[in-house]
This record gives structure tokens, C-alpha cells and sequence, in this order.
């Protein structure tokens, strides 16, 4: 048997019909934000740094119970450098990306680097403070400092119950 020269289709089976991808307008987004507000609530970041400063607090406190005289004591110092390791960095990090959105000419490349250059100073900073802490202060205690810094971090996870 001879094959016939047509006898596959012209459309090939891994071409996928094209998407219709709308593009909304600034106007539209605001409006179908405003519809669904509270689905669609902005969380201001400097709340997460007020919530990662009173978590620091409440940690200070639950450490200086176990300090020789309670209150103020290696251990609620120890927390408060934690507190500060995380605080410190994020405020930074967040006065750099305000400065980048004030400015004139703002497009989407120079914020890009604003965000990259915020990230690199949090992280500068954070590793300058755990090594000045660590050579500067003596006989810090590293759990207490350890654990607040960790809880302050990871306090992001509580602007999941925000919304």
C-alpha cells in the first residue's frame, strides 16, 4: 500500500491553543481591590518590625526569669542582642526600599536593584552584628540571643493569622 500524502492533519499535537491573556489597567486592578478589600487587606511591613520588636520584648521578659537576680539580668541582655540582630537589619531594609519608592525615577529595574542592595545590607549588617556581638560582648549568652533571634525572624509567620 502506497501512503497518501496527506494523511496527517496540519496541526501538530504539541501546538497548544494560544491563551488570551487580558492586561488590566491600574484603574481595574483598584477596583477589583476594592471590591474584595478584605480579602485583599495591604499588610504595611513595618508592622512585621513592630511585631518583631514586641516578640523581643516578650521574650526579654520570659528570659529574665532565669537570670541570678530577675529582671535585667546576661540572659535578658542576651535577648535583646537577638531581638536586635533581627530588628536591626529588617528596619534597614525596609528604609531602603521607602527611599527607592520616594524617588523620581522610579521603574521596575531600579527598584529591582533597591531590593537587591536592601538584601545584601540586611545581610551585611546581620553578620556584622552576630560577629561584633560575638568579639565585643563577653560572656553572652548564646541560647537566649539564638532563640529571640529566631523567633523575631520567623514572626513573618504571624502575618498569615492578619489576614
Amino acid at each position: 500500500m502506497i501512503p497518501q500524502k496527506n494523511q496527517f492533519s496540519d496541526a501538530d499535537e504539541w501546538d497548544e491553543p494560544e491563551e488570551v491573556i487580558r492586561v488590566y489597567s491600574k484603574e481595574e486592578i483598584i477596583a477589583l481591590q476594592q471590591r474584595d478589600a478584605i480579602k485583599y487587606r495591604t499588610l504595611s511591613p513595618w508592622k512585621l518590625v513592630l511585631a518583631q520588636v514586641l516578640i523581643t520584648v516578650v521574650s526579654m521578659m520570659f528570659w529574665s526569669i532565669f537570670g541570678e537576680p530577675v529582671g535585667v539580668s546576661l540572659y535578658t541582655q542576651s535577648a535583646f542582642l537577638g531581638g536586635l540582630i533581627s530588628v536591626l537589619p529588617s528596619a534597614l531594609f525596609l528604609t531602603r526600599l521607602e527611599l527607592a519608592k520616594k524617588s523620581q525615577r522610579l521603574n521596575p529595574g531600579r527598584f529591582l536593584a533597591a531590593l537587591i542592595s536592601g538584601e545584601f545590607i540586611k545581610i551585611a549588617v546581620t553578620l556584622m552584628l552576630f560577629i561584633g556581638i560575638a568579639y565585643l560582648v563577653p560572656g553572652v549568652l548564646w541560647v537566649p540571643l539564638l532563640v529571640t533571634y529566631l523567633l523575631a525572624l520567623k514572626c513573618v509567620w504571624l502575618a498569615w493569622l492578619w489576614r
